[in-house]
């Protein structure tokens, strides 16, 4: 599909670019050319057609065209226009169509005056796309590339960066190449790379320059095809750089004639430049001689400076009218920059600060200027500027015009219900009121008539609001002597569709709704089936209620299907109106949404069975066993809805068997089965309960219970509530009408009660019985009690056994044995009614053990064996003694004593054994061979250095006790010495809670263990040890002392030998630090700039040292803080808090330290920011003819280079709700829109923009209307060329439309002499409807039609005639919605041709 895009710029230059399309390589290679002519246009025409080979071709011919001295420069400039003509491949399933360009080659025109072009490169706004497939099969999962994320054109001005970003798809993943459509290769400043986190390719254009303006392409292609992505990059100039371009353009100039320059004039070129660009510029304009030409530029800047003030341009008179602003500028170097400067009017000094803004005086580096606003007949005179010793003086001149009218009264069509606006512009101001009047009545302010005056009253505007046919007539304007009339026509508002008829696809019996929305209600309709009326139709329903009109259709047939119209009239308008949709009428299916499931039920119950299908409005058939069931007894068929159901009354064994319920599209099947509950006969049932089922121990028992049921019942067995499990002894065995249980070899333990429970999915049966298996006692419970334990008698009693084994217990047996021995005997019997029983035949002190058996009529139970008993009180042997101590211990012997036991046994203690045993020896030796009757000893014998532990044990005529513990290691070695004094007793450290002191050990007497250190305060005259044990080394910090409370301290030495001396400090302590300066504590924790969002806290904390602890002061700009702040003061730290930020509280802070011994200061620059505040004042001025230039007052956020504060450009189509981006990080207070279309009217919007967000908007008030102008008619006696009939280089092409969006069409032409153009829609002549905007010229014809609506589809054509004949070309336009498809329409053979989009 090849694609043709023509765009108005009103200020650039005409450019045309044509690309050549490679058959087999898919690709697109473009070759621009672009030309500029400043003040005479250029024409260039391309032209395309399909049927050339793949080999051809395409030129450009370039014809300037002559002077046209009838025509002015800015008429010319606003017609200028760009040209682009682009080809792309459109892929399908099944084939890939290609187009093919051939050769155009035909001068138009040739230039008269070649040296007065100046040439300036541009770009025009062009956004195309192409696709195309190598591949003829592509396997599933892969694709030819795509583009997922579309790029934008960027419009960006000289210095700036661009960015391209574009996201790709495809599978195997795509290469990406970035290409510039002129063939140049990217800039030096050019980088291309990927973003992996968002999966983007970018494309960036650091310090852009006006030879960056091009089409940039994205290319993207794997091995079944390409992608190809082609946006414009438009460079505009920026101010800032006007020296460089400057310097720029000389530089051509001089190249061009090839001539260098003088050493005056280079002296001249070279002292507006930056020394880093001498070399350059003077190789650029060819001169040799750079070292001469250095000297003699520094030796001219040195003359330079000799002078104070040094005239660079002097003041010049003005003239000026009453009412205007008047500038006095001038340039001065100054040799001292604060040299006094004073402006004067004649010889009176003008004190511009107390001028209430009369006068300003302003300084944009060298230049100075005195600005006088609002000035009038008293403001003429000489005014001078004095500088030092030097006097410059100019003429202010004023004029006062007389009053008159500046606006064009143009009569005024406003369509009904409209706001008419009338506005009237004066040369000046007056006092005189403005009157309007219609039909000789005067216009007040009311709800329907707003009369306003401009700010600088100058303008005065009428808004008549919701115009009406009545307000036709003559508006009367009056002010003075001065009257003007203005005619108003009133113009009906066509009928339009808000929202149209819509296709509509419904199934068949369903329900059908066409429906649409109209703009006005009163109205009348008539609804139209494939051409013929219906609207008296019973089979429809038209419903009109205010704007909405539909018909519906209940119960669609597949005959109502077709194509439907509605068609609208009102009255006093012979238009008629249209809108068509097409029905689709579907044949119906259904699916089955909830099938059957088979079913049991008793025989004589009802039963369903229920099929849901998804559409009620489909029936079915019941099939059994294959065959529709017609009539059969106790059988009913039921349908509701969407819910189909076969009802039996009785279910008898005729009704058994399989059913099928089918529909169209949807089958059901389940099986019908008769389901009786299991039973037990009720005399077994009887019979179990009366008596339990016997059986001994070791027996089988057999339990066979017989039932009934259909189908076969689970068989479950329990006993005591838990399920049986069948395993060696245990079988189950099940039966169609019976089950047994059997229990072989029975033990006791299987006595229970036992149940059967037969269940099955018709219901449920349960016997019950109680089996008991008889067996010997089980041995007596529990623990037998003594209730005497005498020297003639042991009285004991038990517990009868729990389980007497099914038989009655008819006596105990008691048996009896010495402790130690093992055999048993019978001591004696008692019968089953009593548990108690006295042994009389013991002897005192005597251990015996008793058990006791059970016995009926099987057996003897096991065993209850008692704890061992005496008879009697027993004897003990002796408790453990206390642990040995030892005391007067020599090299030779030692003393060891002990205390006797607490618990002598019952016996009194006989004496005692001592044993000892050296260190690492686990062998005890007894050191007397008599018992020891005291209670300590004297052990002689020992070994000098050896050391040695020790135990006792007492003794009693039971026997030895326990030994007792073992005694501390004692060392066989004579006495230690007590420590000397301790020495160098002084404090190390100190802090308000502790103290820390330092000491040395003693010279004299023995190695102290340990230091016992005391304190005492100032206010207490008791010594109290710092710890509990002596302190190990020489040094000890004591903590939890009373701040800044003075302490004495005094040490002494201790070890085995016993205590030193003490020795006391003279002077008491302080608990309080050394003396220290304030410093601060940062450790990078908070950085001397701050920076914080408005609205959110601002908190400052500060870590700092100093003893004692400082004065904190906190200020702000060098002031006291007001107390807004919350400020929290420590010991070591310090913290200012506002707890909700403005930007006022931006300053620098500072917190202020200060205590006896010193002071510091730290400062922190806070910086509070904020969303930016909005420009003000926007003024809408057009500079040059086609621009809009936007002049608005800054923003106070904007100096504010730390916050990046900018603007960016908006701006609105009136018809559309949408805001589009013009410009962004744009710096000045003024910005030139251009690219705007005539006829159109637009909205602008300013925002201002910080790396915080947007501010509010400045929008404009009212809209700006761009005029349309007549198209530039060129005389063709200005050229001699042979005459010829008109034909068509370039041809219209089919162009598709979305609704609402502009479509431009626009062909290229040649003949002589020149043809007139007219346009046409199908037969109707659209050359004067003031809808279309259109122009004829240079050899181009072009037709705009804003805003597109379904009413502009159908076949436009372009009739060119002179007196050799005519040429007539067409094209189809087709307007689509987002939803629609095109697909239909470019399968019609009709319109194969090529769309463009």
């Amino acid at each position: 599909m090849a694609q043709q895009v023509l765009s108005e710029h009103p200020q650039t230059p005409v450019v045309s670019m044509h690309q050549k399309e490679s058959r087999n390589e898919g690709t697109t290679v473009p070759n621009p050319a672009l030309t500029a002519s400043r003040p005479y246009p250029h024409i260039i025409a391309m032209a395309a057609e399909p049927s050339l080979t793949s080999g051809d071709s395409l030129d450009l011919i370039e014809a300037p065209v002559g002077p046209l001295s009838q025509i002015a420069q800015t008429q010319v400039m606003s017609h200028s226009s760009t040209f682009i003509s682009s080809s792309s491949s459109s892929m399908t399933s099944s084939s890939m169509t290609s187009s093919k360009l051939r050769k155009v080659s035909q001068g138009l025109m040739k230039s008269m005056d070649e040296h007065s072009v100046v040439h300036r490169k541009s770009s025009a706004v062009v956004e195309t796309y192409s696709q195309v497939q190598k591949s003829a099969h592509i396997p599933k999962g892969e694709s030819v590339p795509d583009f997922e994320e579309k790029l934008r054109p960027v419009t960006a001005q000289e210095g700036d960066n661009a960015v391209f970003r574009a996201k790709v798809t495809g599978q195997p993943q795509p290469s990406v190449l970035w290409e510039r459509a002129s063939g140049t290769p990217l800039s030096d400043e050019t980088i291309s790379f990927y973003e992996d986190f968002n999966n983007q390719h970018i494309l960036k254009v650091k310090n852009l320059s006006l030879q960056d303006a091009d089409v940039y392409k994205c290319v993207a292609s794997n091995v079944h095809g390409e992608a190809i992505y082609s946006v414009s990059l438009i460079v505009t100039e920026n101010p800032a750089l006007d020296l460089k371009k400057m310097l720029k353009k000389r530089s051509v100039e001089k190249r061009e004639e090839k001539k260098p320059p003088t050493e005056e004039e280079m002296l001249k070129i070279l002292s507006g430049a930056e020394k880093k660009d001498y070399e350059r510029i003077c190789a650029e304009h060819g001169f040799t001689d750079f070292r001469g030409i250095l000297k003699k530029l520094k030796e001219m800047k040195k003359k330079v400076e000799v002078e104070m003030v040094h005239v660079l341009k002097p003041l010049e008179n003005i003239t000026a009218k009453a009412g205007t602003n008047a500038v006095f500028d001038t340039i001065l170097e100054l040799k001292d920059p604060n040299v006094r400067m004073q402006w004067f009017l004649g010889s009176e000094l003008l004190r511009t600060q107390y001028s209430l803004g009369k006068y300003e005086v302003k300084q944009m580096g060298t230049k100075h200027m005195l600005c006088i606003s609002s000035v009038s007949l008293s403001d003429m005179g000489t005014y001078a500027l004095q500088v030092g010793d030097k006097r410059l003086t100019a003429r202010l001149h004023v004029i006062d015009e007389p009053l008159k009218f500046l606006s064009d009264f143009k009569p005024k069509k406003v369509t009904e219900r409209q706001t008419a606006v009338f506005e009237v512009r004066l040369s000046k101001k007056t006092d005189a009121p403005l009157i309007w009047k219609v039909k000789d009545k005067e216009l007040k302010r009311d709800e329907k008539f707003d009369v306003s005056l401009s700010e600088d009253g100058l303008t005065y505007t009428l808004k008549i609001k919701d115009v009406k046919v009545s307000d036709t007539g003559d508006y009367t304007i009056s002010i003075g002597d001065l009257t003007a009339t203005v005619p108003l026509f009133i113009e009906r508002i066509p009928i339009k569709f808000s929202s149209s008829l819509k296709n509509v696809r419904v199934q068949e019996r369903g329900k059908a709704r066409l429906e649409c929305e109209l703009t006005s209600k009163d109205v009348q309709i008539r609804w139209l089936k494939d051409g013929s009326d219906v609207t008296a139709s019973r089979r429809y329903i038209f419903v009109h209620e205010g704007k909405r009109a539909e018909a519906i259709i209940e119960d669609c047939e597949l005959t109502d299907a077709g194509e439907y119209t509605i068609m609208c009239t009102q009255d006093n308008d012979e238009h008629e109106y249209f809108s068509t949709a097409i029905l689709t009428v579907d044949e119906r299916f259904a699916s089955v949404k909830s099938g059957m499931s088979d079913a049991q039920c008793p025989s004589g119950s009802s039963a369903e069975l229920c099929v849901v299908l998804d559409d009620e409005k489909v029936d079915g058939i019941w099939l059994k066993d294959g065959k529709e069931i017609s009539e059969q007894s106790g059988v009913q068929v039921v349908k509701q809805g969407a819910v189909h159901k076969l009802l039996f009354s009785g279910v008898t064994d005729a009704h058994e068997g399989k059913y099928t319920f089918k529909a169209k599209g949807a089958e059901s099947e389940a099986v019908l089965s008769i389901a009786d509950p299991p039973e037990i006969d009720s005399s077994v049932l009887d019979m179990l309960g009366a008596q339990p089922v016997t059986v001994k121990a070791g027996q089988t028992a057999t339990i066979k219970i017989p039932f009934i049921g259909k189908p076969l019942p689970k068989v479950t067995w329990y006993k005591d509530g838990v399920e049986v499990v069948e395993d060696e002894r245990t079988k189950i065995e099940r039966s169609a009408d019976g089950t047994t249980l059997v229990l072989t070899r029975c033990v006791r333990e299987d006595s229970g009660a036992m149940m059967l429970r037969l269940k099955s999915d018709c219901g449920t049966a349960v016997a019950n019985l109680h089996l008991n298996v008889i067996d010997r006692p089980k041995a007596p419970q529990g623990k037998a009690e003594f209730l005497e334990m005498s020297r003639k008698c042991i009285k004991m009693k038990w517990k009868a056994p729990r389980d007497n084994g099914g038989k009655q217990v008819t006596s105990f047996l008691i048996e009896r044995r010495p402790t130690g021995k093992k055999s048993w005997d019978s001591v004696g019997e008692v019968k089953s009614s009593t548990t108690v029983f006295t042994d009389d035949t013991v002897s005192e002190g005597e251990a015996y053990q008793y058990r006791i058996r059970a016995v009926n009529e099987e057996g003897t139970s096991e065993p209850l064996e008692t704890e061992d008993v005496r008879a009697g009180e027993p004897i003990e042997p002796p408790g453990v003694v206390s642990q040995p101590q030892v005391s007067n211990v020599t090299k030779e012997n030692l003393t060891v004593s002990w205390t006797p036991p607490g618990d002598d046994g019952g016996a009194p203690v006989l004496g005692y054994i001592l044993e000892r045993r050296k260190k690492g020896s686990n062998m005890w030796l007894q050191l007397n061979k008599d018992l020891i009757t005291d209670s300590k000893f004297t052990v002689d014998g020992l070994v000098e250095g050896a050391e040695y532990e020790f135990r006792v044990t007492s003794v009693n005529r039971a026997g030895a006790g326990d030994p007792s513990t073992v005694s501390n290691m004692v060392q066989a070695k004579d006495p230690i010495r007590a420590p000397g004094l301790v020495r160098n007793f002084f404090v190390s450290d100190s802090s308000f809670s502790t103290i820390s002191l330092r000491w040395s050990a003693p010279e004299t007497g023995d190695e102290p263990t340990g230091y016992v250190l005391e304190v005492r305060p100032e206010n207490s005259k008791d010594w109290t040890k710092v710890t509990k044990v002596p302190v190990a080394g020489t040094s000890f910090t004591v903590a939890g002392l009373q701040e800044r409370m003075k302490h004495f301290f005094r040490i002494r030495a201790v070890n085995e030998g016993g205590l030193g001396e003490s020795v006391e400090m003279s002077k008491g302590v302080l608990a309080m630090p050394p003396p220290v300066s304030p410093r601060f504590n940062l450790d990078g924790k908070l950085r001397n700039q701050v920076v914080v969002r408005a609205g959110t806290a601002l908190c400052l904390r500060l870590s700092f040292f100093a003893s004692p602890p400082p004065l904190v002061t906190w200020f702000k700009d060098g002031l006291l803080t007001t107390g807004r702040e919350a400020v929290i003061k420590g010991t070591n730290h310090s913290q200012l808090l506002i707890p909700s930020s403005v930007r006022s509280d931006s300053g620098v802070y500072r917190v202020h330290l200060k205590n006896e011994f010193g002071e510091a200061h730290y400062d922190v620059n806070v910086k509070v920011t904020d969303f930016p505040r909005p420009p003000k004042s926007l003024r809408l001025v057009e500079e040059v003819p086609g621009t809009v230039t936007l002049h608005w007052e800054h923003t106070p956020d904007l100096a504010d280079d730390d916050e990046g504060a900018h603007y960016v450009i908006l701006k609105r189509d009136s018809s559309t709700t949408s805001w589009f981006t013009v410009a962004e990080r744009v710096f000045s207070k003024k910005y030139t829109v251009t690219g705007l279309l005539p006829g159109r009217k637009y909205y602008f919007r300013v925002l201002a923009q910080n790396f915080i967000g947007f501010s509010d908007p400045l929008d404009s008030k009212e809209p700006y209307f761009i005029p349309k102008e007549k198209g530039i008619k060129m005389s063709s006696s200005k050229f001699y060329e042979r005459s010829h009939l008109s034909c068509f280089l370039l041809p219209l092409k089919d162009h598709a439309v979305r609704r609402g969006n502009d479509c431009t069409m626009s062909c290229a032409y040649q003949g002589m002499p020149t043809p007139q153009a007219c346009w046409f829609k199908g037969e109707t002549k659209i050359s004067n409807c003031s809808r279309f905007w259109q122009s004829t010229a240079n050899g181009v014809c072009t037709l705009v039609l804003p805003s597109c609506g379904a009413k502009d589809a159908g076949l436009y054509t372009l009739v060119l005639e002179n007196p050799l004949g005519e040429a007539r070309c067409s094209c189809n336009l087709l307007i689509f919605d987002k939803d629609d498809s095109l697909v239909e329409n470019l399968d019609n053979p009709t319109n194969k041709e090529k769309l463009i989009l």
